[in-house]
């Protein structure tokens, strides 16, 4: 990471740290704890879009993956969450191995549409298979996370540990990018016959980079499902992959810090607009429209090409 990185984290610790003293209804600090799950999913699929260049419309999948592995194996199989958890991870990495190894292969809107297809897949899986997900009613009764007799049921507890997790997946994604495989990643976004012809291997550093992201969107699965202890399918559909897709976009796909902004807008506008009514979809929309064509490069784009023009005006002349 390079200064600038350590001080975003920093600010963002703090900020988080703040927000779980000053806020004390257990309504706002729930909607923070989506917050959080929103920014883990985000930070993977802004490694993989918008360094790796390829696009992911069926990241719902993956999520998923996490809620329904650990809500099945908690109340069915007998699991505590923390195994729960671990089983979903391997399990979705498996998957994401599985699936991106002939998927990968296509480039853009072929690619879009493979991860469409599969995401469809599980949502229709989860519908259809009644008698071990619940079908469309879905199932309850999920035990929260914890080991033993330490179980995280407080609002105030479970905020800090999911924004804890999103932090050291931050920090780890920033790693990632300074590191030979980031910069093999931005070559590889600038073209993949250009990438090859300099010694990068383009089929093993896009596949790490969507497994990574598919983990992460499992554990925000895992999260969701033992935070609010009920799934059904329509949590996990084509809708929510567009959101995901969303906040990378809207925040900018130049930088993992745009995703984190775009996690951040996109959870909270909605509970922004509500005093809006029967229009707050207008707004809603009206806003993004307003974001796509005033910010194509996305909110971290324009604060930087902002800052970049402040700067000159705000040193000494000579």
């Amino acid at each position: 990471m390079d200064k600038g990185d350590r001080i975003g984290l920093a600010i963002l610790a703090g900020a988080i740290g703040l927000s779980a003293v000053l806020v004390g209804n257990p309504y706002y600090l729930g909607v923070l704890t989506f917050v959080g799950m929103y920014v883990l999913i985000a930070t993977g699929l802004s490694l993989l879009m918008g360094y790796a260049g390829q696009i992911s419309l069926g990241h719902a999948a993956f999520f998923a993956v996490g809620a329904y592995t650990s809500g099945l194996s908690t109340t069915r199989w007998g699991f505590h969450p923390i195994p729960a958890l671990l089983v979903a991870l391997v399990l979705a990495a498996l998957l994401a191995l599985s699936v991106g190894l002939p998927t990968l292969r296509l480039r853009g809107h072929y690619l879009a549409m493979a991860t469409l297809g599969f995401g469809e897949v599980v949502y229709i899986f989860l519908n259809a298979s009644v008698s071990l997900t619940g079908g469309p009613s879905g199932f309850g009764g999920i035990p929260r996370l914890g080991v033993e007799s330490l179980v995280i049921e407080d609002p105030r507890a479970c905020y800090v540990t999911v924004w804890a997790f999103a932090l050291l997946a931050l920090m780890l994604t920033l790693n990632l990018i300074h590191s030979r495989v980031g910069r093999a990643l931005r070559t590889l976004h600038t073209g993949e016959v250009a990438a090859s012809s300099v010694g990068v291997h383009v089929a093993r550093y896009k596949l790490q980079a969507f497994v990574w992201s598919a983990l992460l969107a499992c554990l925000a699965g895992s999260f969701y499902a033992h935070f609010v202890t009920f799934i059904s399918p329509s949590s996990f559909g084509l809708k929510a992959s567009i959101l995901f897709v969303a906040m990378v976009v809207v925040g900018g796909l130049s930088s993992v810090w745009g995703a984190v902004m775009g996690a951040v807008l996109l959870g909270l506008l909605p509970e922004v607009l509500r005093g809006f009514r029967d229009y707050d979809i207008l707004v809603y929309g009206g806003i993004l429209l307003g974001i796509m064509l005033f910010a194509p490069q996305g909110l971290f784009g324009a604060l930087r090409e902002l800052s970049s023009r402040l700067k000159p005006l705000a040193s000494p002349e000579e």
